[in-house]
């Protein structure tokens, strides 16, 4: 049943009916469009436009639907209907005949998607919410488990200095905070009622629009109809701190990779989140990370999808918004289920404790702590990053460690070193150096983790 057809004397075109309907994706909002749809209908009521009688039957009707769609979400699949709003109002007609047809009354398809998606938005992003908190305390506990284990930290993809295994984790738990502030940030934007909004110029019945909208559970209703129902910024706030909440699991799952791979070997996989290779039977894979990784180009992709939709849209609706749907509800989703993921492979993730403190003590990574020797010694720190820079061509070429030089070939570069040079260069005497806020010393770390499980209790 179209919503339109009055104006027009010529069926439509199947082939036009096809590029048009949006059925297929946004039956999803079948619930949202119920719950505005008994919203209005209340209001409806209150001016005067619907009987007591009339809105009962609305509202009764209606919810026998939503229970008919929580039992199978996929029903509006099985009609022809454009939209889900077509869909809905057909049902109504079907079992209430001409009560249903006054719902429509004073409110606009425009409208009406605005407020079912907001209200879509909101639920979804509640969940992805709990499941990025999920993913932080599946983090906080591989901290907890890694303890004070020491594993080589990274520049450029080469060794630089040690760095305690909950330090990297903790790294993570920081980004994933911040993903937490974006999405509380965009939830507190979008808590906006366009319904009653009509089309574009404001509806014509005498609703009280603020009742509306706390009837809906918004915190309040759009100031300007005009851009009410027009507004997408959420979609796109959400699918930007999608992406980067993405991002920061790509380059998490890139790090893992790397370090359960056979040259770095700081991870090791459990059988339970890994594959093998058809052909080579010694192959454990990390396909759940490569997985994460790879996922996060699609979820960019429909962020700039969206972004492009809306760059040249006049005011106020235009059909492109249309497109604002299939990209956010697969991004929503890829979200969600790439953080339950995470948090259901980490408990399988353990390290490799030996190879990784082993790790830690090449690559010449107590250089800075010999630097630091010397400015406990006078000389400039310029002057001992030169000084330490010569022993360490002078160590590569001897195939020898920094703590492995003997005292004189030590005095032959500055007469500052003496005997206890060896206990400055030893690995933990380094982390225990790194003490000041933000730093790998394990009492730094055991504080920077009680505090990240004490902001975890508080969200």
């Amino acid at each position: 049943m179209a919503m339109w057809g009055g104006r027009f004397q010529e069926a439509t075109l199947a082939e036009f009916r096809d590029f048009n309907d949006s059925l297929s994706f946004d039956y999803l909002l079948a619930q949202q469009d119920i719950q505005a749809s008994r919203a209005w209908a209340q209001q409806l009521a209150q001016a005067g436009i619907i009987t007591q009688s009339e809105v009962d039957q609305l509202d009764s009707a209606l919810a026998d639907l939503a229970v008919a769609i929580d039992t199978d979400p996929k029903l509006p699949l099985q009609t022809s209907e454009e939209d889900i709003h077509s869909w809905v109002e057909a049902q109504l007609t079907a079992k209430l005949g001409a009560v249903a047809k006054k719902l429509h009354t004073g409110r606009s398809r425009n409208d009406l998607v605005a407020t079912d998606l907001r209200l879509w938005s909101k639920l979804n992003a509640q969940t992805v919410r709990q499941s990025l908190l999920g993913a932080i305390a599946a983090l906080l506990s591989f901290a907890e488990r890694a303890g004070t284990d020491v594993m080589p930290g990274y520049t450029h993809l080469q060794r630089a200095q040690p760095v305690l295994v909950a330090h990297w984790a903790l790294a993570y738990v920081e980004m994933f905070k911040r993903d937490v502030s974006r999405l509380d940030d965009a939830l507190a934007r979008m808590d906006v009622c366009p319904l009653g909004c009509g089309a574009l110029a404001g509806t014509g019945v005498a609703v009280d629009r603020v009742a509306l909208a706390q009837s809906l559970g918004f915190a309040s209703a759009a100031l300007n109809s005009l851009d009410a129902v027009s507004d997408r910024d959420y979609v796109v706030e959400l699918s930007a701190a999608a992406s980067i909440c993405m991002t920061h699991l790509s380059r998490l799952s890139e790090d893992v990779i790397f370090f359960c791979s056979g040259e770095a070997g700081f991870f090791k996989l459990g059988d339970a989140i890994s594959s093998g290779s058809s052909l080579m039977p010694q192959k454990k894979n990390p396909d759940v990370f490569e997985l994460l990784r790879g996922k996060t180009g699609r979820v960019l992709g429909h962020l700039v999808a969206i972004l492009h939709v809306l760059k040249g849209l006049p005011l106020a609706y235009n059909k492109d918004m249309q497109e604002d749907k299939q990209g956010f509800f697969d991004l929503m989703q890829t979200w969600q289920q790439s953080l339950l993921v995470l948090a259901t492979v980490l408990p399988h993730l353990s390290v490799n404790v030996q190879q990784c403190r082993q790790a830690a003590e090449l690559g010449y990574s107590n250089a800075t702590d010999l630097a630091d020797y010397l400015v406990s010694k006078g000389m400039p720190f310029r002057d001992a990053h030169e000084v330490v820079g010569e022993l360490v061509v002078y160590a590569a070429k001897q195939q020898q460690a920094l703590e492995a030089l003997t005292l004189d070939e030590f005095t032959q570069f500055s007469s500052l070193i003496s005997e206890d040079v060896y206990p400055a260069l030893q690995l933990d005497a380094g982390l225990l150096k790194r003490a000041a806020l933000g730093g790998t010393a394990p009492q730094q770390v055991l504080s920077a983790l009680q505090q990240a499980k004490q902001w975890f209790e508080s969200v």
